[in-house]
């Protein structure tokens, strides 16, 4: 009997493993599956290039305000009804987005998609760390992090292969058949938690000046390379309104006897260097990948599923240093892990300052492959170290704030490195022009080649000069990212071993039966 009811522990957490992976990804999926898409819903729902963005902006800027709230409403709600409620809510609203006949519709169906796929990810990460005994939950952060960390990677791919293959709606109602399994899964193996944290009383204020400095911090984010950063008055506003908040929201949160944010999170080190260095790396990771596509498609002229084929080996480095980590981090410190997976990053992006655009597909993969690698080697480690010494009734509350981290960190390296792009491009570019005159004798031996004394020749140049100027305001970014990632090891020195005092809490994996 006792042999039969272990089995049957084993396997209500593999297929409760299964159900989160799904939410995970399906998620994590949908913050960059649509981006290859938007050319064709631009024309489909009679759009601007700049009022199509706000497809992307309105799910992203919904996601995070919501995402602290996930701690709130489990404690409100119940995780079970809470989880069932996001995945249901968010198949009905991908099914919207993909029907949608005009951008209002688009927008506000996004909108709905963010709120319900907020809570999605940090539910996701406190099931497997309350599934998981202690000495496994290196295993169970490995098994998230597939999730969270090949989701942005195989979206271009796989949105790119479904909007040729079928039709851009087809990028939202994928999420159909992945969202039914998910919910069954939910319905059948996810049972009530025990030491279910009391519901408090929300904290409007805090709530509300933490949303306000979030969504504008998203906006200025997304919207200030378009409109020119703070030349524009939007982004004039935008920027005083998230300062405003985040400050609104400190003062009253350090005043509050019981704020929306439970400062006990931020007495724990561990969490709290966990949250700084996964900020780090949202940078690196979504930073780096949003440099890669317009690098392969615009100055190596790749098409777009030919470039998402060309990055996936990222994903199987990802994957299988994952899976590689979750073993070792039982017999090696976690601190060893994470700092060898910054230094492998760190090295792959070295690799990468010496990119041309005839840069092989060999040497693509290659780079791809030891980045992931060494991405998947800090995730792992991190998420358990984060969350060792971090009390189970602060869990869910701790992975919202941890997962917003991620995300804010993604934001913020995405919108840094365009704007660095485009300035230190046209830098470049001036810089090129002042040695391309008449008088140099370079110029003079190839006049004949390039024509120039046609029209047609001297555009070439330009081109050719614009396409150099680009690829090193490229090689620069890649620098930049690769002393980020070495800035972030000594860090790691500042992350206590987690120690656990027997007895304090039930151990995590007893759910009950719902």
């Amino acid at each position: 009997m006792a042999s039969t009811a272990v089995e049957s522990s084993i396997m209500n957490r593999g297929m409760i493993t299964a159900t989160v992976m799904l939410a995970t990804l399906m998620q994590a999926l949908d913050t960059t599956i649509a981006n290859v898409a938007l050319p064709y819903m631009q024309g489909s729902l009679s759009a601007t290039s700049d009022q199509i963005n706000w497809v992307l902006t309105s799910y992203i800027v919904a996601a995070a305000i919501v995402t602290p709230a996930t701690g709130w409403l489990e404690a409100r709600l119940g995780r079970k009804p809470l989880f069932l409620t996001a995945v249901i809510g968010f198949i009905v609203t991908s099914m919207l987005c993909g029907a949608a006949v005009s951008l209002g519709q688009m927008v506000f169906f996004r909108l709905l998609q963010g709120i319900f796929g907020a809570p999605l990810v940090p539910l996701s990460q406190s099931v497997l760390l309350d599934a998981y005994p202690p000495e496994q939950q290196g295993q169970a952060t490995a098994i998230f992090g597939l999730g969270v960390m090949l989701g942005p990677i195989l979206g271009p791919t796989l949105g790119g292969w479904l909007t040729d293959s079928y039709s851009w709606r087809w990028v939202f109602y994928v999420n159909l058949p992945v969202g039914v399994l998910c919910a069954l899964g939910i319905l059948l193996f996810l049972g009530r938690r025990i030491g279910r944290p009391l519901a408090r009383r929300l904290d409007w204020l805090g709530f509300a000046s933490l949303s306000l400095g979030i969504g504008a911090l998203q906006l200025f984010l997304d919207r200030g390379e378009r409109l020119d950063w703070f030349a524009s008055p939007e982004i004039q506003l935008e920027a005083a309104l998230f300062v405003l908040g985040f400050y609104l929201f400190t003062v009253h949160s350090l005043s509050m006897a019981d704020p929306f944010i439970d400062l006990a999170l931020f007495r724990d080190r561990n969490f709290v260097v966990g949250a700084i260095l996964i900020f780090i790396v949202g940078v690196v990771l979504l930073a780096t990948l949003s440099m890669l596509t317009p690098y392969l498609e615009k100055l190596m002229n790749y098409p777009v599923l030919t470039a998402g084929l060309v990055l996936a080996p990222r994903g199987v480095g990802t994957m299988v240093a994952m899976l590689l980590v979750g073993q070792l981090i039982r017999h090696i410190d976690g601190r060893i892990l994470i700092a060898t997976g910054f230094g492998l990053t760190a090295l792959s992006l070295y690799f990468m300052t010496g990119f041309t655009p005839d840069v092989s597909q060999g040497t693509l993969v290659r780079t791809g492959l030891l980045q992931g690698f060494g991405l998947g080697f800090v995730f792992v480690p991190l998420g358990t170290v984060a969350f060792g010494t971090l009390p189970s009734t602060l869990r869910t509350q701790g992975t919202g704030l941890f997962n917003l981290m991620r995300n804010i960190g993604a934001s913020i390296g995405i919108s840094l490195m365009s704007y660095l792009l485009v300035r230190n491009s046209a830098t470049a570019q001036a810089e090129l022009v002042e040695h391309i005159t008449p008088y140099r004798q370079v110029i003079r031996d190839h006049a004949q080649h390039f024509g120039l004394a046609t029209v047609q020749g001297r555009a070439a140049l330009t081109q050719l000069v614009s396409a150099q100027a680009e690829a090193v305001a490229f090689i620069d970014n890649f620098k930049l990212m690769m002393f980020v990632s070495l800035l972030a090891i000594p860090l790691v020195i500042l992350i206590q071993r987690p120690r656990r005092a027997p007895g304090k809490e039930s151990p995590p994996g007893r759910l009950a039966e719902a």
